[in-house]
């Protein structure tokens, strides 16, 4: 029998989401094998599907569904770029956010719940790790969306102006990823640390020069900092001689939102050393 230490508990939390006693009693049942304490506790009905060891799923497609006054974006994982290619995996994610759509789901959740007998279906047939990470439904007097391959989506919400006009700022923001729609939301933390890193970057720039010039030099960085990261102060990447927000107002609208999807966004994906990897196996030969 194994011994079951707290790495090997912790991995099957990892992997099936169970508390840490349930996963003590399934690995000491199974006689320390993980993989049997999987199909024990999926044969009990405690799980459905225990992840792949090790087989993070930070690839995969962002997908939208969309009419004139709602959207919604999904981004469904793999763990390579090439299963993201194939119908199987293709069909998986039309499926979900079609269903997703059509039942109005705000949260991924119920689509999870729903879609997990596909998923371990298409799991077992493919290899690969796939799961449903992310939904957002937006909804508002004008809708547009647009897809990059299918890697990154965007949809934004206009109050006025038309779906071509909402089109064409989330083309901007598939390209220039703004973190903030206004300057008003960006957090005074936010101000303060672009300032802080800004002197450290210009100390020796700014000895010896009068208080007014350096507030002024401050203030022109922040000014930038602002631009860069609210879309309405953003060049419009169509025409940079016009701001997104003067682009809007002039058509007559105003963005209300615009939500951004990149695949694997945020996720931590391993970084295997090859080198490393034969080190050690070498030195484990020598032993």
């Amino acid at each position: 029998m194994a011994e079951i230490t707290a790495a090997l508990v912790k991995e099957l939390r990892e992997r099936t989401g169970e508390g840490m006693m349930d996963c003590k009693k399934a690995l000491t049942k199974a006689g320390g094998d993980i993989e049997k304490a999987i199909d024990d506790m999926r044969a009990s009905g405690a799980i459905k599907a225990a992840k792949k060891a090790g087989n993070v799923a930070a690839e995969g497609a962002i997908a939208i569904k969309a009419d004139d006054k709602s959207a919604v974006l999904l981004e469904v994982n793999s763990q390579t770029d090439f299963l993201a290619l194939q119908d199987d995996f293709k069909n998986f994610v039309a499926e979900s956010v079609e269903q997703a759509f059509a039942e109005k789901l705000t949260d991924a959740a119920p689509l999870i719940a729903s879609r997990e007998a596909a998923r371990e279906a298409l799991v077992a047939k493919v290899g690969e790790n796939v799961n449903i990470r992310r939904l957002v439904r937006v909804e508002g007097d004008v809708v547009g969306t647009y897809l990059h391959g299918n890697k990154i989506g965007v949809a934004v919400v206009l109050k006025g102006g038309d779906v071509q006009l909402a089109k064409e700022i989330a083309m901007h923001v598939a390209a220039s990823n703004p973190e903030f729609l206004n300057p008003s939301e960006v957090s005074a933390e936010a101000i303060e640390r672009e300032k802080a890193v800004f002197m450290q970057l210009n100390e020796e720039k700014m000895k010896g020069k009068p208080e007014n010039i350096v507030a002024n030099m401050i203030d022109g960085r922040i000014k930038k900092f602002l631009a860069e990261a609210s879309l309405v102060e953003q060049a419009f990447v169509m025409n940079p001689e016009i701001k997104v927000g003067e682009l809007a107002k002039k058509a007559g609208a105003e963005i209300v939102s615009f939500t951004y999807f990149k695949v694997g966004e945020g996720i931590e994906k391993p970084v295997d050393n090859f080198a490393e990897e034969v080190a050690a196996q070498l030195a484990a030969a020598k032993q």
